[in-house]
């Protein structure tokens, strides 16, 4: 079974849309909401290596105008299908 890290996180800023791909290894919707409050500004993006920073919540994200987080793992490329057009 072909697995991918590869994470696309959509929500909502003050109403308009926004997405972006975040590479870790699981997701969940806490991991979300915590990272579309990074993307959205904020809250600090965690420094590899360093000590984890405070999880930004649902509640705490909502404050800020942050709503309507959804994610899904990325589409798996298979490079080995052969194109037919």
């Amino acid at each position: 079974m072909n697995r991918t890290d590869l994470y696309v996180i959509e929500y909502l800023l003050h109403g308009e849309p926004k997405s972006f791909i975040i590479r870790a290894k699981t997701m969940r919707n806490a991991d979300a909401w915590h990272w579309a409050s990074c993307d959205a500004g904020i809250a600090p993006i965690p420094k590899p290596g360093r000590a984890p920073l405070k999880m930004v919540s649902k509640p705490q994200a909502e404050k800020y105008g942050v709503t309507d987080v959804r994610w899904r793992e990325s589409a798996t490329l298979d490079w080995t299908e052969v194109s037919t057009s």
